[in-house]
Order: structure tokens, then C-alpha cells, then sequence
């Protein structure tokens, strides 16, 4: 209670991120139980029509599982996700430490404003960014690329071999700003009497950075990857849905679990299978964080979460 008291002020700032947290990720837990009924929104109230709802067990999950496209979507959504993981993580922390880097500490809040500013864009107007450099007959670069080097245009939201490039580009551009704040934060806590010792030792610039500053953010990068691989079954909606522009042509790539549910939801109403997908990628992501975990603390226990 004394330490309660003592830190009144601290606790108070903390409680609108909590009530966010317990609003939209605690109260929607009893949700769950949709993915296990066969619900309907017709016949009346929320609770009355959730009452007189039936039981249906794991029909839910049997026809999201079933379904032709469960092994494509599933595919994808991992193969993006640990792609994102991997080359994000990478540039992120490769950004974070050009930032510190630099000697000028004016150009340097320049540049990180700049790498910044995407992901504050909403995935809509992103979307258009891109119609503009992808359309088949205005786009910037079939104007000012192909036409002029005698190429014929490409039809850029018909063909699916580009498509996981695209996806990937449009993911580091917008993320990669946002995620190197933390490991640039990071690596400004670390002591700078290591770096002036390792320069009398004679060690240059790619050592320093090889021995000292990765080392010393080795356990943020662990915990940011382990929060990423919780997230491995689910997709970032706006960025496979919008930035194709639906495109029905280019779904065998584009198509993952956010984005089939969200169509099955909006052609069928199937309220019960679009609960079940999300109580599978919420579970398969619990078990994913838990054997990671596992294997991280066989490994070095100060790296893992728990």
C-alpha cells in the first residue's frame, strides 16, 4: 500500500492504456463462445438471440479448416509473417543504428521523421499511392519506365508473380520507420564509455557495432521477434486487402486468413466460422509464444519473456 501511495501519480497515467487494454482485449474474450454456436444476429438482442443460439461444437472450425483454400491462406499468412519478421527485424535494426550513427543530430531527426511519416498513412491511402506507381495505363512506372525502354506494360494487378515483392516493399516502408524507434532507443541507453574504449583498442566502426551494439540489444530484438511470432497466424488486413485493391486475379498470393474470413463473413454471414478463425489464429499464436519461449530460455534465460 505504501508503494501504492508513492507512486499515485505514475499508476494514473497508466490507467487509460489500461481500460484500452481490458476495453478491447479482455471484455471481447467471452466472444469466444460464437466460434462454438451457431449464431445469428436476427431473432432479437445480443444476450436473448445468443441464448436460444445453438451449440454446434467444432462444425466452425471443421469448415474454416475443410475449406479448398485453408492450405493457401494458411501458406500465405505464414510465409508473409515470418518474411516480415526476418527482413523487418533486420532493417529496422539496420536503420536504428545508421540513425545513431550519424554525426549531425538535425539531419538525423530530419531523416527520422521521414522514415517515420508512412506509418502514420492509413493503408487506404497507401493503396492509392501504389495505384498510382502500378496502374496498367497512368501508372508512373509503366509511363515513365516501360514505355519509354520500348517495354510493354505490365498489368501490374493481373500478375501474381509480382505481387509478393509488392506486399513485402509495401510492409518495410510503412512499418520499418515505426520499429526501429524502439531499437533506437535502445542502443542510445548503452554506455558510451564502451565504444570510446573499443576505439582506443583500435577496433573500427563495423566491430563496435558487431561486439557492442548488437550484443547489447540482442535481448529487445529476442523479445520483439518472440511478439512477433504470437502474431505469426494473423495478417495485417489492410495491407492484403487494400493494397491489391482486391484483386481477384492475384488471391493465390494476396489471400490470407484475415482476408478470406473477412470475404466468407461478407458473402455467407457465417458469424460462428469468422469467431472460429479468429479463436485459431488467437490459440495457434498462445502456443506458438510458448514454445518459442521455451526454446529461447533453454537457450539464455535473461532473453525470455517469461
Amino acid at each position: 500500500m505504501k508503494k501504492l501511495r508513492n507512486n499515485t501519480a505514475l499508476l494514473m497515467m497508466t490507467l487509460p492504456g489500461l481500460l484500452l487494454l481490458i476495453a478491447f482485449h479482455y471484455l471481447p474474450i467471452g466472444g469466444i463462445l460464437i466460434a462454438f454456436k451457431d449464431f445469428s444476429y436476427s431473432g432479437g438482442t445480443f444476450l436473448k438471440n445468443f441464448e436460444n443460439s445453438p451449440w454446434v461444437g467444432l462444425k466452425n472450425f471443421e469448415f474454416f479448416i475443410n475449406t479448398p483454400d485453408a492450405y493457401i491462406i494458411t501458406r500465405n499468412t505464414i510465409l508473409y509473417n515470418l518474411v516480415f519478421i526476418v527482413l523487418g527485424t533486420a532493417v529496422a535494426v539496420a536503420l536504428a543504428i545508421a540513425l545513431k550513427e550519424l554525426r549531425n543530430q538535425r539531419s538525423a531527426k530530419v531523416y527520422q521523421t521521414f522514415i517515420l511519416l508512412p506509418y502514420f498513412l492509413s493503408w487506404i491511402a497507401v493503396s492509392y499511392l501504389f495505384f498510382g506507381f502500378l496502374s496498367a495505363d497512368k501508372g508512373l512506372i509503366n509511363n515513365l519506365i516501360m514505355e519509354p525502354l520500348g517495354f510493354h506494360p505490365i498489368e501490374w494487378y493481373s500478375v501474381k508473380a509480382y505481387w509478393p515483392y509488392i506486399l513485402i516493399f509495401a510492409n518495410l516502408w510503412k512499418y520499418a520507420g515505426y520499429n526501429c524507434i524502439v531499437y533506437l532507443a535502445t542502443i542510445t541507453g548503452i554506455d558510451p564509455d564502451y565504444y570510446e574504449a573499443a576505439s582506443l583498442d583500435g577496433a573500427t566502426k563495423w566491430q563496435q557495432i558487431r561486439h557492442i551494439t548488437i550484443p547489447s540489444i540482442s535481448t529487445v530484438i529476442t523479445l520483439l521477434v518472440l511478439l512477433g511470432i504470437g502474431r505469426m497466424f494473423f495478417a495485417d488486413f489492410g495491407l492484403f486487402y487494400q493494397v491489391p485493391l482486391n484483386s481477384g486475379a492475384v488471391f493465390e498470393v494476396t489471400n490470407v486468413i484475415d482476408t478470406y474470413v473477412f470475404r466468407a463473413l461478407m458473402n455467407s454471414g457465417d458469424i460462428g466460422m469468422s469467431a472460429a478463425a479468429s479463436t485459431f489464429q488467437a490459440f495457434v499464436g498462445f502456443i506458438l509464444v510458448l514454445l518459442s519461449n521455451f526454446i529461447v530460455r533453454k537457450i539464455d534465460k535473461e532473453k525470455a519473456i517469461f
